[in-house]
């Protein structure tokens, strides 16, 4: 279905729990229908057929218990019938017994972080919508703000287990034809499970306002066979962050080739608070075109990208990205928009200010 089309009702979904979120949502949308229909045909019937010009004349009384306790129970009644499959499925959605597979899922300022604690893989998922598109340069794509570089790759018919949690601010991991909507907040771990009934791609975002650039963290799931799960998992190179395809490592390399691998890094991981351009957005996003940071001194730029600054909305980025990628976008930073500082930084003085050179 385009994105685009309309849709009235909440999705039925691919995993058995978001089936049963389904059928409760329309077994009480039924009830309040019936409810709504007796009511305001009661209240209808009664405007029209007692109206005055017809010489009825409004009864005069202050109390009268047999309605008074009756308009009491029904609804109480009412609510009982709805509150048992309710809980029903309420503690279904907290049963996470069994669970085949655990993912961590860490919210960023704005990505996703997914950690698959029993294959050690860890990687982040950026949107991948193309800037041309997003500065109305192009036409957008069906999946215009919902498309990433690294989507959460899950097989089908196992129970998947999520913990949820936050690195800045609060976010909200939300998947729709999942069933699945869970807070992301930080120092704390919210569960929530799922079983895929068939192969696809399922896509949500962040369902909370988790600052300005809010829009641009979509979630996508490719849902997998086993057998082509655990090819891909024999694909991965655990702990290892997938950012760019090239490596960098190993030698000192030239200005050009830092630059060229600096502004897509940039472009992914920087370009959403300061914009592609450097201009930022200040006072929360300070420009890095002509910045002191980005023309004063090296070691305190490697600083900054690799520790962030407390207080701000600057992350800290040295455990986010590889040693190649930090190093090629603080060398792009310091020379592009007019900077022109000359200074070449190499993933070896990343390492070392790491302590790990």
């Amino acid at each position: 279905m385009n994105i685009a089309d309309l849709q009235y009702n909440m999705p039925r979904g691919v995993t058995p729990l978001s089936h049963q979120i389904h059928n409760l949502h329309m077994t009480i949308f039924w009830i309040c229908v019936a409810i709504g229909v007796v009511v305001f045909g009661v209240l209808l019937y009664s405007l029209v057929m007692h109206r005055k010009s017809r010489g009825y004349q409004a009864a005069q009384f202050h109390e009268h218990p047999v309605l008074e306790v009756t308009w009491a129970i029904i609804p109480f009644i009412i609510l009982v019938a709805m509150a048992v499959p309710a809980t029903t499925v309420l503690m279904r959605m907290e049963d996470y017994r069994n669970s085949e597979i655990t993912i961590k899922v860490t919210g960023y300022q704005w990505k996703w972080k997914y950690e698959y604690l029993d294959q050690g893989i860890s990687f982040f998922s950026n949107l991948s919508t193309p800037l041309d598109q997003i500065q109305n340069k192009v036409a957008k794509n069906p999946w215009y703000l919902l498309e990433v570089d690294h989507p959460l790759v899950v097989p089908v018919q196992k129970k998947i287990r999520l913990l949820v949690t936050s690195n800045d601010v609060i976010h909200s991991w939300w998947v729709p034809e999942l069933g699945i909507k869970r807070d992301a907040i930080p120092g704390f771990i919210h569960e929530a499970w799922a079983i895929i009934e068939k192969p696809g791609t399922y896509r949500g975002q962040c369902a909370e306002l988790c600052g300005v650039n809010h829009g641009f963290m979509p979630i996508v799931i490719e849902a997998k066979s086993d057998a082509d799960f655990q090819q891909w998992v024999a694909s991965q190179k655990p702990g290892q962050p997938k950012q760019l395809p090239a490596v960098l490592s190993g030698k000192n390399w030239t200005k050009d080739e830092l630059m060229k691998r600096g502004e897509q890094a940039y472009n992914t991981s920087c370009s959403v608070c300061h914009k592609v351009d450097g201009a930022g957005m200040p006072p929360t996003f300070p420009a890095m075109k002509g910045s002191k940071v980005a023309t004063g001194p090296v070691s305190a730029h490697i600083d900054m990208v690799l520790n962030g600054k407390t207080g701000t909305a600057m992350q800290a980025f040295g455990t986010q990205l590889s040693d190649d990628d930090l190093a090629a976008i603080i060398t792009y930073e310091r020379n592009a928009w007019g900077n022109n500082t000359g200074d070449v930084v190499q993933p070896a003085d990343i390492a070392k200010a790491k302590g790990k050179g």
